[in-house]
């Protein structure tokens, strides 16, 4: 039933191309008499389909002379393999578009020969190589040509100067190198100039600058150079709405002459070399002609000035501000405050002085403000409370002294706080620990004093809290194992006393535990053996005593962890002496600590199944009532015209990828918030469901490695998904990109987010959630490279009691379990199986669906039949080389890896792997390689 229903949607898509076309020179009308129902589609003439799940994924229709127009309806097709020529052989076509597949192989060299007519060109997202043909210029009639995220190389062909109406052009993410051709400038209608991440050298042709129609320049991240002070920038560009010449090798001064474009509203001129040549950085009071700009980021450039007074005369609509690491010194003025719109204020690492301006109460609309790595001093003012909105707030590693304003805890929207080295004084205010959304606290290196409140137990979703290097006192309070979220905590450096609270073995999602050089006494509790993702753990200089925890992750801590605490003892590998196990004494102690355990452990099992009682019936009754999202944050209420302008208008230059059910464009909402807008196509069978799905599985799930939704919008004719953005795009995109290349750590780094993503589907709930489409273009990263799980379109819910479930089959093919393809079977195994053929892919960088495997070779088989001899023959040549230092070691970590891998992906759903002992498994492996 399932592969009926996926083989219909493709049937649909050829009988509507069939509909369109006419031949004419084929008599016997092989389309009218062979494309018929009643015959099966995979027999039709000139139509493959796959081998194992008998989808189309090849359509040859050379030698056939059809006209007419192609259907939207044949984007439903899957299409793998190689691009076919005949597609370039209709007279009448004039859009062309296969992007967001999978096509491979190179443009025919005579493209343009058979397409007379061809006005839009896109084929940007695919596989496809080779270089751009040259004869380009014979599309007399082309407007838009979109060749982006593909593998082109070579050079830009000149020739294209030639099309006179060309207007759009997209080459962006390819492997293009050499210089900008001069002749682009010949093109006298081109708006956009798209051309980011190649390799492109020398210097901007002056020639670009004379297209006056010219509204985008985007040559960012390449390797292009020369001193734009030598071109008249600006003077023939009236029209220019953005320049993007970020990451690139310019040098000189940032010319003035940039603000004769008076339309612009992004200028990126970060991550450069240039200068500036006396202290006023005379290009910001130019840049005040700009009265829309919106964007401005020259940070990453060696210019030794000052942020002269004009920056407060910059546009009122100026939304991010972007001065960091560029030797800024002097004050930051007070007329920064003018600047009403700022969303973002940027100005880390440089060598800033004076105090924080008092103005900066005036930037309501603030949501990050980035002052780390200068040399401000004064206090924290006030004023900052004020704030409404602000998300970040960043002062690490500055002079500033005082103490922290009472009122910080009225900024109830404060997610990252980071006041670290700085000269804090006083105590902590108690209303901090009532931001209880706060996901970081870093107030280490201070003077500050006090003891820690039984509210730090508030801050339950703060993955890192770091109140080390100052002078706390007390005891720690057993409410400290609230912070289930925590994964890095550090105490560390302080005069904390008493013991260490056992409710610390609740933080399951600890990594890191720093709690030396304190005055801790009693025994480290066992209870610590449950922390399994443990990987630095650490309470020397301590008056710790009794046998250290031999379980769980304590196996692999040395003695550094244990040193200068004389009553400990323990295993000899500790560097301990070891334990006194005899004696009347003792034994009468352990008698009477066994009974004590026994209360205690009864007590806190009626407790548990009290609050699991209690917890059951509040989910079921918000999995039936819930019209929120995320637990514990509030719905954004986003309008579909906020969304129409977030994106321009569901640009193709916004567009981040499409998927079964819709596309996904990046969007920056009016509060200045980068998200990512998923909107489904109404048209697409099960898009309704899609959603509904999304949303019922979202708004109940909080995971910092799952995609969080932000908001939806939602009518008769309309349903998008607000989703927080993920600046470094896919695990796919870094696996087949040659501009990316992601090591051994990393790739591990992210297989274990994936993990632990799908652990807390599968256990971290009151019912099973099966997410049924696992592969890396769903593994989303964020700028930390942290990985994110998304889409769950087509994600199942198995209610109570329930283990597995029947459906029809929808997932990607080469990732679906068996017992899911052939019999719609779902069930928490059908994910492990999903993870393990990704797993085999991430280390191989070899997609199950590739060429390379037919008939009865498949990933997993290569893989199976390679190991454990022939392990450097199917991993990634990019990962390990013979001569690399411990490449012995190495090779052992990536042969476990793939013995994990074919345990998740093993025939029998039964002998699979489950996610808690992937995740421990995986970890392991990481500590290996990282010892």
């Amino acid at each position: 039933m399932a592969n009926n229903m996926n083989i219909s949607t493709d049937e649909s898509a050829l009988l509507a191309f069939k509909s369109r076309m006419i031949s004419t020179i084929d008599p016997s009308n092989i389309l009218i008499k062979n494309w018929s129902v009643s015959t099966p589609v995979c027999v039709w003439i000139g139509v493959t389909c796959g081998l194992r799940h008998q989808r189309v994924t090849a359509l040859d229709i050379s030698s056939m002379n059809l006209s007419g127009n192609i259907p939207f309806q044949l984007g439903n097709l899957s299409l793998t393999g190689l691009i076919t020529f005949a597609i370039f052989n209709i007279s009448t076509l004039e859009i062309l578009s296969f992007r967001e597949n999978n096509l491979s192989g190179n443009l025919p060299v005579d493209i343009c020969r058979g397409l007379p007519r061809i006005k839009s060109f896109r084929l940007s997202s695919n596989e496809l190589d080779g270089e751009i043909p040259s004869n380009l210029s014979e599309c007399s009639q082309l407007q838009l040509l979109s060749l982006s995220y593909n593998k082109f190389r070579g050079s830009i062909p000149s020739e294209i100067g030639r099309i006179r109406t060309l207007q759009i052009l997209y080459l962006g993410s390819n492997d293009l190198s050499g210089a900008i051709p001069p002749e682009l400038g010949n093109l006298e209608n081109l708006q956009t100039l798209d051309m980011p991440d190649n390799f492109l050298t020398g210097s901007i042709p002056a020639s670009i600058f004379n297209i006056s129609s010219l509204q985008y320049i985007n040559i960012a991240r390449n390797n292009l150079s020369g001193n734009l002070d030598l071109l008249v920038l600006g003077y023939e560009l009236p029209n220019l709405e953005g320049l993007y010449l970020n990451n690139n090798n310019f040098h000189g001064r940032i010319p003035n002459s940039i603000a004769n474009s008076s339309q612009l509203t992004w200028i990126y001129l970060f991550d450069n070399n240039f200068i500036s040549e006396s202290p006023e950085l005379s290009f910001i009071t130019s840049f005040t002609k700009c009265r829309y700009l919106i964007r401005l980021g020259f940070g990453d450039n060696p210019l030794n000035g000052i942020l002269p007074v004009s920056v407060g005369n910059l546009s009122t609509s100026l939304q991010y501000l972007y001065a960091y690491n560029c030797d800024l010194w002097g004050s930051i003025p007070m007329e920064i405050g003018n600047l009403s719109s700022l969303i973002s204020l940027n100005l880390y690492g440089n060598q800033l002085a004076g105090s924080i301006p008092t103005t900066v109460v005036d930037l309501q609309k603030l949501l990050g403000l980035y002052l780390s790595c200068n040399k401000i001093s004064g206090s924290i003012p006030g004023t900052l409370c004020e704030h409404r909105n602000l998300n970040t707030l960043w002062l690490s590693q500055n002079l500033i002294t005082g103490a922290i304003p009472d009122c910080m805890g009225n900024i109830t929207t404060l997610r990252y706080l980071d006041i670290d080295a700085n000269r804090l004084t006083s105590s902590i205010p108690a209303s901090l620990w009532l931001l209880n959304d706060l996901l970081e606290l870093n107030l280490s290196s201070n003077f500050l004093s006090g003891s820690l409140p039984q509210e730090i137990g508030n801050l339950k979703v703060a993955f890192l809290i770091d109140l080390s290097v100052n002078r706390l006192s007390g005891s720690i309070p057993s409410t400290i194992g609230h912070l289930q979220s925590s994964i890095n905590l550090s105490l560390a450096h302080n005069t904390l006393q008493g013991s260490i609270p056992e409710s610390m073995g609740n933080l399951v999602n600890l990594e890191r535990l720093d709690l030396s050089y304190n005055n801790l006494s009693g025994n480290i509790p066992k209870s610590f053996e449950a922390l399994r993702y443990l990987t630095y753990f650490d309470v020397s200089f301590n008056d710790l005593s009794g046998e250290v925890p031999t379980g769980g992750r304590f196996k692999n801590f040395s003695s550094k962890s244990f040193m200068s605490n004389e009553g400990l003892c323990g295993d000899p590998i500790y560097g301990l002496p070891p334990c006194n196990t005899t004696g009347p004494k003792r034994r009468k102690l352990m008698l009477r600590v066994v009974f004590s355990l026994l209360g205690i452990t009864v007590l806190i099992t009626i407790a548990m199944a009290l609050v699991y009682a209690v917890g059951r019936y509040k989910r079921k009754n918000l999995v039936e009532n819930t019209t929120d999202f995320a637990p514990g944050t509030t719905l954004l209420r986003v309008s579909y015209y906020e969304l129409m302008q977030a994106t321009q208008g569901y640009s193709e230059r916004h567009l981040l990828g499409s998927g079964s059910f819709g596309s996904v464009y990046r969007g920056t909402l009016n509060d200045g918030r980068d998200v990512a807008v998923k909107v489904f196509d109404l048209q697409r069978q099960n898009a309704f469901k899609s959603f509904d799905v999304e949303c019922e599985v979202l708004c109940n799930i909080c995971h910092r490695n799952l995609c969080k939704v932000i908001s939806s919008c939602s009518n008769k004719n309309f349903k998008a998904l607000v989703l927080e953005y993920m600046s470094n795009g896919s695990l796919e995109k870094w696996l087949y990109s040659d501009n990316c290349l992601l090591d051994i750590l990393q790739r591990i780094n992210i297989m274990i987010d994936v993990a632990c993503a799908l652990e807390y589907l599968h256990y971290g709930y009151s019912t099973y959630i099966v997410h049924c489409d696992l592969k890396p273009s769903n593994v989303l990263l964020d700028e930390d490279m942290v990985a994110h799980l998304s889409d769950f379109g087509i994600a199942m819910l198995l209610g109570e009691g329930e283990s597995n479930a029947h459906t029809t089959t929808m997932g990607t093919l080469g990732y679906i379990a068996p017992e899911y393809g052939m019999e719609g079977l779902v069930s928490i195994r059908c994910d492990v199986y999903s993870y393990g053929i990704m797993l085999m892919e991430v280390f191989t960088r070899r997609k199950p669906g590739s060429e390379f495997f037919s008939g009865e070779l498949s990933l997993r088989s290569w893989i199976n039949d390679s190991m454990p001899n022939a392990i450097t023959q199917i991993i990634d040549s990019n990962l390990l080389a013979p001569e690399e230092e411990y490449y012995i070691e190495k090779l052992k970590c990536l042969s476990s890896i793939m013995e994990i891998a074919l345990n998740c992906s093993m025939e029998n759903a039964n002998e699979r792997m489950n996610m808690k002992d992937v995740v421990v498994a995986l970890k392991k492996i990481r500590f290996q390689l990282l010892t």
